[in-house]
């Protein structure tokens, strides 16, 4: 159970890597920012007890590789990946989604375009900055992070990152979890892809607001309680919470909660997915 089976799955345009755990209903699990499958490897293990636990390296990211020359990437088609790993792992969909972070927008446009794909949706502080009352500061803000990548290189750039997401280096973990050491060369040699191809495109495209409120009862928009302070991480899902009707469900830690307290993390998530948390429709 603790070792993953891997596959690849060809999509238009890129090839996508994956790792499958478990048994039971599928829930797919997709990673944010720099990071790829190895992002939920400690929270999996755990969770492959009740389901069929799958993540995978969205394009074109570690081992997911592309077809054609790199570019900005597009929210929709990332959306039209995961629902082909559906397809192909569980046809017929109706399963259970995690997405964090950049991942989380991953999740939401999975829910407007392809809502006959899932059953429930989780989507863990989207930074979907056009939800922001001051959207226009905030994306110059991530598009003077993107610059300084440009300038100076992805150290600098993650340090304003951090600076722009109001970040207190003080309060962050000191030591990584063992599964993230193993995935930190690859999120290290990811970086600039992020920084360049995905930061700016991703937080600055809009929800599909007017698919979504059909299917709203589906999600669950989450934030972490440890971010609350951080208003381009909470910020949006708070609003997407108001906007579609949903209850916000905080969930342990801040935004890298599923790696900094995945046992905490992982049970509320079954608690939500199984109906037992009160935002169960």
């Amino acid at each position: 159970m603790n070792e993953p089976t891997t596959g690849t799955l060809t999509v238009p345009g890129a090839t996508l890597y994956y790792e499958r755990r478990g048994s039971g209903p599928l829930l797919l699990l997709i990673p944010g920012g720099a990071g790829d499958a190895g992002l939920y490897t400690a929270m999996a293990r755990q969770l492959a007890a009740r389901y069929t636990v799958v993540s995978y390296d969205p394009r074109p990211l570690s081992r997911s590789t592309l077809d054609e020359p790199l570019a900005d990437q597009d929210v929709r088609v990332w959306s039209d990946d995961a629902a082909r790993l559906i397809e192909r792992l569980a046809p017929g969909g109706d399963v259970f989604v995690l997405g964090c972070s950049s991942g989380a927008i991953t999740a939401l446009a999975l829910l407007a375009r392809h809502p006959e794909r899932v059953r429930r949706v989780v989507t863990h502080e989207p930074p979907l900055l056009e939800l922001l009352e001051d959207s226009a500061r905030h994306r110059a803000l991530f598009a003077d992070v993107r610059d300084t990548f440009r300038a100076e290189g992805a150290g600098p750039a993650m340090a304003r990152f951090a600076e722009a997401l109001g970040d207190r280096p003080a309060e962050r973990a000191t030591e990584l979890p063992p599964e993230i050491l193993e995935m930190a060369p690859r999120m290290h040699a990811n970086l600039p892809v992020f920084l360049e191809h995905i930061l700016v495109p991703f937080s600055s495209s809009a929800p599909d607001l007017a698919a979504l409120r059909p299917v709203a009862g589906k999600l669950v928009p989450a934030a972490g309680r440890d971010s609350r302070h951080q208003v381009p991480l909470y910020g949006p899902a708070a609003r997407l919470a108001d906007l579609l009707g949903r209850p916000l469900v905080e969930f342990p830690g801040g935004h890298l909660g599923a790696t900094e307290h995945p046992a905490a993390f992982a049970e509320q998530l079954v608690a939500v997915l199984e109906g037992v948390s009160p935002v169960a429709a």
